[in-house]
């Protein structure tokens, strides 16, 4: 994959594309971080993927995911010896890294989540031990809502997310305000690359094995 090119990003202060007057404070959006070539070789890599249908307390989800990286083992699935992100992803890395303003490798975690026809996610926030929150999309569009409870109501946002763009989650969006993708008619694919909160990362592991 070639050296991405560091394009304009849309963050909070900027009106969002269904016309609201300001996005969650810490969303960052970033189009075209990808060529369409580099999009149509990574899904087919994606294709070839043995995913699983995403697990949460028994109930299995649309949406199938693969993962790699740092306590990667999640939804179901079995440890393996590829646990590490491949070289052919880290390129995905270096996005994260230019959306966040934090370095590459600091992205321990990336899951490819491929939603069939009819597939979204529900509300929910990311779980406590992860930090920021990187997505990056293939295939087809999606919409990305918002919601956050204020007082007896819900305060709520969209924005629109196209093909080979990311987005960056971060501070106030990611802890106190939900997200859900609504479903869609088309197969997308999507990567997500997390950091870790301090304490929970692979070398915060490392050093507590070293000392046990």
């Amino acid at each position: 994959m070639k050296s991405v090119r560091r394009p304009r990003t849309l963050d909070a202060t900027i009106a969002d594309l269904f016309g609201h007057p300001r996005l969650p404070e810490g969303f960052r959006y970033l189009p075209d971080a990808l060529s369409v070539g580099e999009e149509c070789a990574l899904a087919a890599l994606f294709d070839s993927l043995p995913t699983q249908p995403f697990e949460l307390q028994g109930y299995q989800a649309n949406r199938r995911i693969y993962t790699y990286g740092h306590r990667y083992v999640f939804a179901g699935q079995k440890p393996r010896a590829d646990a590490g992100i491949p070289d052919c992803l880290r390129p995905l890395t270096e996005i994260a890294s230019r959306i966040a303003g934090v370095p590459a490798e600091l992205f321990e975690q990336l899951m490819v989540t491929e939603y069939p026809p009819g597939a979204g996610i529900g509300w929910h926030r990311d779980r406590p031990t992860f930090e920021d929150i990187v997505a990056i999309s293939f295939l087809a569009p999606c919409a990305l809502r918002f919601r956050r409870r204020q007082g007896d109501q819900w305060e709520r946002q969209s924005v629109l997310i196209e093909p080979r763009s990311a987005y960056l989650l971060h501070g106030r969006v990611r802890n106190r305000w939900q997200h859900s993708i609504a479903p869609m008619d088309r197969l997308r694919y999507s990567v997500t690359l997390r950091t870790f909160r301090p304490g929970h990362g692979a070398t915060d592991a490392k050093s507590k094995d070293a000392r046990s």
